[in-house]
């Protein structure tokens, strides 16, 4: 499989960690990175990670190739993808952040890419896939959407609740580390609570999560709500999700059958430990039940919580939507 990646910010670099450090290396032949940044700012913070730590191995940039791992990736700073050759490559991984309209979006199919991954909402995307909920939407596609990292959160989970005992309404709030969608010190946004210091305060805000969950799973649209608290933490995230159910249940038995599901699911974990949020840091699963904290008021109204690291699992559903865009699954 043939991959490229435009955009070397977080989940770029994760994306690259997992190719060289996972089971998928003898598997991927990533042909180009892309990015506006210097090579040598490049190489320096994908050795350096201050959230997942040093990469084990020197990392360099040197004639327009990035080494790192025993592999010699292409380089370019292109601002317009265009300007760049993929004649060949079966997915383009857009990790810019800013492939929104089709314009921008297709700039990688004009370049030769077969087909473009978005690592995020976008209304250019032909559809937004989430693994675990409903990949089988995907077919030929050319522009794809990976939805959000709490879409992909959520998403299995309430599907999984559907089967396990229906859902007349659920209401979820992800608790969430910061961005850089916010400033490290107060600054004007559009939104008046995100224009503050993000490692300072807790800010409640909104997640996209609320309207894609209504994409992604069409026959619950209207049902689910949510809202996100942005908290002062650098990574793994939290969803919060208190749910009606539509069929009587207790829980001893939904926990069963919730674990159950996890179980058989390629993206659900399950933890029965106390756990806090930097224990599970660069865990690939897109959301870890923690059953602990799971409850029932009567027979039908239940409180799940779940982990996810909102960079890592998040990249690791790139790679798995992307092989599934080229065949390779």
């Amino acid at each position: 499989m043939k991959l490229a990646i435009n955009g070397f910010g977080r989940i770029g670099r994760s994306i690259l960690r997992q190719i060289l450090t996972g089971p998928r290396e003898a598997d991927i032949d990533l042909v180009l990175i892309n990015d506006i940044a210097p090579a040598e700012t490049c190489a320096y913070l994908f050795q350096y990670d201050s959230t997942f730590g040093s990469f084990p191995g020197e990392v360099t940039a040197q004639g327009g190739c990035l080494e790192a791992g025993g592999r010699r990736i292409r380089l370019s700073q292109q601002a317009d993808l265009r300007q760049v050759d993929l004649t060949g490559t079966d997915v383009l991984l857009d990790c810019t952040g800013i492939a929104r309209t089709s314009e921008v979006a297709r700039r990688g199919l004009d370049a030769g890419a077969a087909r473009v991954l978005i690592s995020g909402p976008s209304p250019a995307a032909e559809v937004t896939v989430v693994l675990g909920a409903n990949e089988d939407v995907l077919g030929g596609q050319r522009l794809v959407s990976n939805a959000s990292c709490t879409t992909n959160a959520l998403a299995p989970l309430v599907k999984a609740i559907d089967r396990i005992a229906g859902i007349d309404r659920a209401h979820m709030t992800t608790i969430h580390c910061y961005t850089n969608s916010q400033p490290l010190v107060d600054a004007p946004r559009g939104d008046l609570a995100r224009s503050r210091a993000a490692a300072l305060s807790m800010v409640p805000t909104t997640s996209s999560a609320t309207h894609l969950i209504d994409e992604v799973l069409p026959h619950l649209a209207g049902r689910i709500s949510g809202a996100a608290v942005r908290v002062p933490a650098a990574s793994v995230s939290a969803v919060d999700l208190v749910v009606q159910l539509g069929r009587d249940s207790d829980v001893a038995r939904f926990t069963a059958d919730l674990k159950t599901a996890a179980e058989a699911s390629p993206v659900l974990g399950w933890t029965d430990r106390p756990l806090v949020s930097s224990d599970l840091r660069a865990r690939p699963e897109s959301l870890i039940i923690a059953q602990p904290e799971l409850h029932m008021i009567g027979p039908r109204q239940a409180r799940v919580f779940g982990w996810y690291d909102n960079e890592w699992g998040f990249s690791a559903r790139m790679l798995d939507i992307a092989a599934r865009m080229a065949g390779a699954a």
